[in-house]
């Protein structure tokens, strides 16, 4: 019996063969990721932050902006783990329901701010000439800040609010994922197959959005693993400075500002919320690493 015609693959379908190539390529990057043990620690250390996040209202013990003055600078003990602070509140509740505006701060302005880099990046590389130069000026008058200065100035200027915070940090986040995405475009236009479905006929709309951008996609998710870190520590400093989030709102940079005074008489009350920094960041940084060593074909071994 003879074999029936192949029928034309539609422009929707993916081949069998590239279907595999995926298949293969997505193995070896968990293979090599679970190899990385530093990596695996991050990744765990990040989601039983981000779960504690999400449970927090469950699991707080306390109520984390009731204030009980009777009970107030109490040690650490069964019935208040992490101690209470100058008010009398929980620190362990304080600290759960903190990590939800945290987290949030950190991944909110690091997606803002990846968002608004990559579609400048991209065009920048793509686009090229009098537009490149226009947008990589920019970007190299905003990196000529220091980023916790740029973010002082923003928020003076909007004031001192959680949303604030948001669009400051992801204000001097821009240049960063916009200069990353540019050398990733620069490099990926010049292959050979985008030449091919330009000469076919397709926009420049579809050949960015559909063949470059999926191609650049590993040093963003690596970035942005790594920016979250520096979000969280940027919001923390703005926060205990009183230019962030503002009390009562348990944040971790406030409770910091807010135990410097009793750092003699209760060291507890800023060891905690320095300690969970601490940790965050850390593991946001281990698993960014991880990322990166398991993505990135230039350091794979």
């Amino acid at each position: 019996m003879s074999q029936p015609e192949l029928q034309p693959t539609s422009s929707t379908t993916i081949p069998v063969s590239e279907q595999s190539t995926r298949l293969t390529a997505s193995k070896q990057f968990y293979k090599k990721l679970a190899k990385n043990k530093a990596a695996l620690a991050g990744a765990i250390i990040v989601s039983v932050f981000v779960l504690l996040a999400l449970l927090a209202p469950a699991i707080a013990p306390y109520n984390p902006n009731t204030i009980d003055i009777a009970n107030k600078l109490q040690t650490p003990s069964a019935e208040h783990w992490f101690g209470t602070d100058d008010k009398g509140r929980d620190i362990l509740s304080r600290l759960l329901h903190g990590s939800r505006i945290s987290l949030t701060v950190g991944v909110l302005s690091t997606l803002l701010g990846a968002a608004v880099g990559i579609v400048l990046g991209i065009v920048a590389g793509y686009y090229g000439r009098w537009i490149d130069s226009l947008i990589m000026r920019i970007c190299d008058i905003l990196l000529a800040f220091p980023g916790i200065l740029l973010a002082l100035a923003i928020v003076s200027i909007l004031g001192a609010s959680t949303t604030n915070v948001i669009i400051a940090i992801a204000f001097f986040a821009v240049p960063t994922f916009a200069r990353i995405v540019r050398g990733s475009t620069l490099t990926v236009k010049k292959l050979e197959y985008i030449d091919a479905i330009r000469a076919m006929g397709a926009t420049d709309f579809r050949i960015i959005f559909k063949h470059i951008l999926p191609n650049i996609v590993s040093p963003i998710i690596v970035q942005s693993t790594l920016y979250i870190a520096s979000a969280i520590i940027t919001a923390a400093a703005l926060s205990f400075l009183g230019m962030g989030t503002q009390p009562p709102d348990p944040e971790w940079g406030t409770m910091l500002s807010e135990g410097r005074s009793y750092i003699r008489q209760a060291p507890y009350i800023t060891l905690f919320p320095g300690l969970v920094i601490l940790v965050v960041v850390i593991g946001f940084n281990l698993f960014g690493d991880g990322l990166r060593d398991a993505l990135d074909p230039k350091t794979r071994k």
